[in-house]
């Protein structure tokens, strides 16, 4: 279809003529607009959102959609406002063209964050609009088509790019047409020798194995025509990038692959879908565990379909998919099909869902937008939801959730809600106490156990696999972050302040403008942000608030000065590992950029190069009552024999302390060296084990490491 009279054509079969007559008006509208322009072809630039129309008019999609696709160039590429094409053509379809174009008032430090925002723009306009994708989608796979034009690496980061974001978003909304198209020339456009000689090597088997395929779906259509089955068998062509990346991931050779044998098999209901798969296992030999039912419970983009893999004639592999003709359209078109069935006036269950389980992904990616700290964090989080494999797991009441390969009890707890995630402590598997790393298996029933208190963990960020866990992580450990490191500023302020007899709270507005001024920040709880993250050293802060008469009354209480630690800061207080502070020692605090205050016994080697600077030290003490368990180092000198370690941790843990690190160093036949990590309270705690450590006869020596 080259000439807007083709594509009318085309959409008389499915649309009321007054609606063709506005797509006709929308193209002479674009005609217009992009008069004198050319694409890198050569072309008239009118081809392009022509080309973009046709293959949305193959999807059914409605007239509105057509218009946006006639017209989602003219607000970037031309004088022609939003506003006019709202008085044009109604706000429906400007929203939807706004919601296609790129960025372009802004400047962006790389091509990666102006991808990323034009990518975050997209998926807000997504949100009041699913059609926003599928225009952008059919935009992408027009560009696709025509990339030939292009400098390789070019090609290279436009195919990369497509691969990464657009086939997987088509895949999520099951419109497969699309992905399929997008990812086989994504595949041509980064490696054009592999496609080529791939291509090549896949003709010529096809040509060799015509005979055999004919013979197995010769002899399958003739089963089901002996059981009275309406049964259509096709064979299934594989996709070069399918193809590609199973000899990649399973590193098979081409021949292992195309060995295999795939066919469809159509028919009208749901009903002889399970009697035809009667009747293939009856004719073949099933293999043990490669039966998937995407029936009984749809993928996540409402695939449905029954797979299954057998054994053949004369030993070939089979792989089968049964399915109905309605779910062939579904697997083809996915949320498009909402609008396919909506062009004949009648609604209908499947594509209703698609389209609400579409609805409800973006509702999701709005979520992540929202805690994402940019553009190019949103993005990356994106690419890791965009899944193709899915587990199906039980809640406690029955209810089935969909979650990608690979899932944690954890990723399970944020997806039935953050609040639940936050809270999560420990979960059940099937009824059983389970680690909350363990990875999850279809049929499993998952219950979360949460406490009143408790939050997210950030040794949770090594296994969770799903977008939403993470960002929701990232987003609670950053506000976390943002409270704790405010709170730490006020108190490192307030102590610096009490040196010159000055409170923070008798600083007036007036007084502390010019400071944040100069400081380049916009309010007091950033500059307190920044000093609690030793960003900004509160010493240095005080020196230039104050007048010269303020900064000369300095007091020499140095009790007041000792700031004190309670164990409980957070995120924003750390304790040394060179040499493992505990309550009870004397300590002196090391401010780390972006880290905080890093706690160092008073008499750490590492200090000595800053213990007398007030902008990198703060003098601590601990509270009376501190809160928590601290890991020290003990070196044991001891006769080994068998069972003396065991003994050894048997006797800390009836100490109640804990052990989070054993090494042996063998000296010699009799005496070795051993090195424990216990986790102790206090010095009094540390001093009992020791005590105890030592009652062991078999022990020579008992030390602290420094």
């Amino acid at each position: 279809m080259n000439t807007i009279d083709d594509l009318c054509d085309r959409l008389k079969g499915y649309l009321p003529a007054d609606e063709i007559q506005q797509v006709r008006r929308a193209y002479f509208y674009s005609e217009q607009a992009h008069d004198g322009q050319k694409r890198s072809s050569g072309e008239p630039y009118v081809s392009h959102p022509l080309a973009v129309a046709t293959i949305l008019a193959n999807l059914h999609m409605d007239y509105q959609a057509l218009i946006a696709a006639l017209l989602h160039d003219v607000i970037e590429d031309t004088s022609v406002s939003k506003e006019a094409v709202a008085h044009q053509f109604g706000d429906v379809v400007a929203d939807l063209v706004d919601g296609v174009s790129k960025l372009t008032q802004i400047t962006f430090e790389s091509k990666a964050e102006a991808q990323a925002e034009n990518f975050r723009k997209m998926v807000l306009a997504m949100a009041e609009d699913i059609r926003v994708i599928i225009v952008k989608l059919a935009d992408r796979l027009h560009n696709m088509r025509t990339l030939g034009v292009l400098r390789p690496d070019k090609k290279r980061r436009i195919g990369r790019e497509t691969l990464d974001i657009y086939a997987p978003i088509a895949n999520r909304l099951g419109i497969n047409t699309l992905r399929l198209e997008l990812e086989e020339l994504s595949f041509k456009g980064i490696y054009p020798m592999r496609y080529k000689q791939l291509k090549l090597a896949v003709a010529k088997a096809r040509g060799n194995r015509k005979d055999i395929i004919k013979k197995i779906q010769a002899h399958l259509q003739e089963k089901l025509e002996e059981e009275g089955l309406a049964g259509h068998v096709v064979g299934r062509e594989k996709n070069l990038f399918s193809l590609y990346n199973k000899m990649k991931e399973q590193k098979k050779a081409f021949k292992a692959i195309m060995d295999v044998h795939a066919f469809r098999i159509l028919t009208d209901s749901v009903d002889d879908c399970y009697r035809i798969l009667g009747v293939v296992h009856n004719t073949f030999k099933p293999v043990p565990g490669r039966f998937k039912d995407y029936i009984a419970i749809p993928k996540a983009n409402g695939y449905q379909s029954l797979h299954t893999s057998l054994i053949g004639l004369s030993g070939t592999p089979i792989e089968v998919q049964i399915r109905t003709r309605e779910m062939e359209a579904m697997a083809n078109n996915g949320v498009a099909a909402h609008w396919l069935y909506k062009a004949g006036q009648t609604d209908h269950p499947i594509a209703e869902g698609s389209h609400a389980r579409a609805r409800q992904w973006v509702k999701g990616l709005l979520e992540m937008q929202q805690r994402a700290g940019d553009s190019l964090e949103f993005i990356e989080n994106v690419k890791v939801d965009l899944f193709p494999d899915e587990v199906y797991v039980f809640t406690p009441q029955g209810e089935i959730m969909e979650l990608p390969k690979g899932s944690t009890p954890v990723d399970f707890a944020y997806a039935v809600h953050t609040d639940i995630g936050h809270a999560c402590v420990a979960c059940r598997i099937d009824r059983k106490l389970a680690p909350l790393s363990v990875k999850l298996h279809s049929g499993q029933t998952i219950e979360i156990i949460t406490a009143a208190g408790a939050r997210p963990n950030l040794a949770w960020l090594s296994f969770i696999t799903t977008a939403r866990a993470r960002s929701a992580i990232h987003h609670y450990l950053k506000q976390q972050q943002r409270t704790e490191s405010a709170t730490l500023g006020r108190r490192l302020l307030d102590k610096a302040l009490s040196q010159f007899n000055v409170q923070l709270e008798n600083i007036s507005e007036a007084r502390l403008a010019p400071l944040l001024k100069e400081m380049d920040v916009n309010s007091l709880q950033e500059l307190l942000e920044a000093i609690g993250l030793g960003e900004r050293m509160a010493y240095a802060v005080v020196r230039r608030l104050l007048s010269d008469v303020e900064a000369k009354t300095k007091t020499n209480n140095d009790q007041e000065e000792s700031m004190v630690i309670h164990g409980t800061e957070g995120m924003v207080v750390s304790f040394a590992r060179c040499c493992h502070p505990i309550p009870g020692d004397s300590i002196l605090g090391h401010m780390s950029f972006g880290s905080g205050i890093v706690v160092h016994r008073d008499n750490c080697r590492n200090l000595s190069d800053v213990r007398e600077d007030p902008e990198k030290c703060v003098t601590l003490r601990w509270a009376a009552t501190v809160e928590g368990e601290f890991s020290v180092n003990l070196r044991l000198e001891l006769e080994l024999y068998r069972g003396i370690i065991a003994r050894i941790v048997t006797l800390v843990a009836e100490m109640d302390a804990g052990l989070d690190r054993v090494s042996v160093d063998e000296r010699d036949a009799r005496i070795s060296t051993l090195t424990l990590g216990v986790l102790v309270r206090n010095r009094v705690h540390l001093a009992r084990v020791m005590k105890k450590i030592r009652s062991i006869h078999e022990v020579n020596r008992v030390v602290r490491l420094r």
